[in-house]
């Protein structure tokens, strides 16, 4: 009855084992490329560029104005006095004098003041199209693409970096996976020996300290056991926060034999030119260009055209009109200050050109180093493939000596601490090799 128990419940948990979710590399990639907050935010910065270049291309259409003006003053804008008398001549004022009563002659010798504007309204609606503008405009539209062109790859670069942190703790939580691994079949050769030994040791053959050799390691194993387990369980919920995962109960999936070869190097002159961040540096040097374009647009005449209705009632009479006209504005005095400026824009876009050289040699550095890098983890992958046969030979020899009676217990189990760290290394000097390449393919641009 107890053994059908056991047996159900084993297939429980082998059941449960079985559902839990597997991802590998690329579909944890695809989920932190898509649920990242940094991501998300250079995707914002595209839209936002977007719009700019939107509101940029407008300057190329007519302006539109509508103006409105009421007002009620206290008096007459407009105040003067009309003395008539003055005005007529002596000839005329003999005969009006002959022919117009004493009292209508006597009003014609007093002023007349006379009141306007005292309240009105103003209406007008304009249209102006800019002909020339100095390049401002153009240049304007050049720039605000331009700033389209380098939010997007400022995208690059966050996806780069996610994937970079991504894959990493990918690597991470493979080696604690393929560590716990080699820890399971440590415990079952430490669990072989222990019974050889306890059969020698009631047989008389084997001291009863050799046992409490093999338990002192195996409690030994166990508890790096338990501080790889808390790892791992930690490292599996960093990799769902930042790749957006709904859980922790996850495994990864990965093949431990896959054969990894050396990678090709690049070209690394020409690859300079296809890298995300020597892309920005170009784009750096154009976007000062163009700022000095402006700078000195600034200085040129600018030339509208433009037609617009208006309409007042200033005389209490509704009166309107429509009109077209040019203006012509020449910026005179802002030449003094605006050479300046336009010379300050052209050390600017020196500085620009300087630093796209100098980085760019810093870039090939980079890209040296992380190919240096790759080779050295992959020279250290071989080493640690060789060492595996070496570690497993050796303690399949101390074990039958041990067997045969010609070794110390101390030295088996020094022969069986040493394949476990061999096949640790191997474990960490793949993962370290798999991060060595993403780095030299984002360095190279790939």
């Amino acid at each position: 009855m107890n053994r059908s128990i056991a047996i159900v419940l084993g297939s429980v948990v082998a059941l449960g084992a079985a559902a839990q979710p597997s991802y590998n590399l690329s579909q944890l990639l695809d989920s932190a490329r898509q649920h990242n907050i940094a991501i998300r935010s250079a995707r914002h910065d595209i839209e936002a560029a977007q719009l700019q270049r939107k509101e940029a291309f407008t300057k190329y259409f007519p302006s539109v104005s509508g103006n409105l003006l009421w007002f009620q003053a206290s008096k007459g804008m407009a105040e003067m006095s009309l003395d008539i008398a003055d005005k007529i001549p002596p000839q005329i004022g003999a005969t009006l004098s002959q022919l117009l009563p004493p009292e209508t002659l006597a009003a014609l010798t007093q002023p007349i003041n006379v009141s306007m504007m005292k309240h009105g309204t103003i209406a007008s609606l304009m249209a102006v199209q800019p002909v020339f503008a100095g390049g401002q405009i153009i240049n304007g539209n050049k720039l605000a693409k331009l700033g389209e062109d380098v939010s997007r790859l400022q995208l690059k670069l966050s996806e780069n970096e996610v994937e970079k942190t991504a894959e990493q703790y990918y690597w991470q939580m493979v080696t604690m996976q393929e560590k716990v691994k080699t820890i399971d079949a440590v415990e079952a050769l430490l669990n072989d020996i222990h019974k050889d030994v306890d059969v020698a040791v009631r047989a008389g053959l084997a001291l009863r300290n050799d046992l409490l050799q093999v338990e002192l390691r195996q409690n030994d194993v166990a508890s790096q056991k338990l501080k790889l387990m808390n790892g791992l369980s930690l490292v599996r919920m960093v990799l769902s926060q930042y790749c957006g995962l709904r859980d922790t109960a996850f495994v990864i999936a990965y093949d431990p034999q896959a054969v990894l070869p050396l990678a090709v190097k690049q070209d690394h002159q020409l690859a300079m030119a296809g890298t995300t961040e020597y892309q920005l540096l170009g784009k750096q040097v154009e976007a000062t260009e163009l700022q000095r374009k402006m700078e000195f647009g600034k200085n040129l005449p600018t030339v509208a055209v433009g037609a617009g209705y208006n309409y007042h009632n200033l005389l209490d009479r509704n009166h309107n009109f429509a009109m077209v006209f040019a203006t012509v504005s020449v910026p005179i005095s802002d030449w003094w200050g605006g050479s300046h400026a336009v010379k300050r824009k052209k050390i600017e876009v020196q500085k620009a050109q300087e630093q796209l050289v100098e980085n760019g040699e810093l870039l090939k550095i980079r890209m040296q180093s992380a190919w240096n890098g790759v080779e050295e983890a992959y020279n250290q992958l071989q080493l640690a493939e060789r060492g595996i046969e070496q570690a497993q030979e050796n303690l399949r020899l101390n074990r039958d000596q041990y067997r045969a009676g010609v070794l110390r217990m101390a030295d088996l189990l020094e022969a069986q601490l040493l394949y476990q760290q061999t096949l640790d290394r191997r474990t960490e000097a793949r993962a370290d090799y798999q991060n060595k390449l993403l780095e030299y393919r984002q360095a190279v641009g790939q």
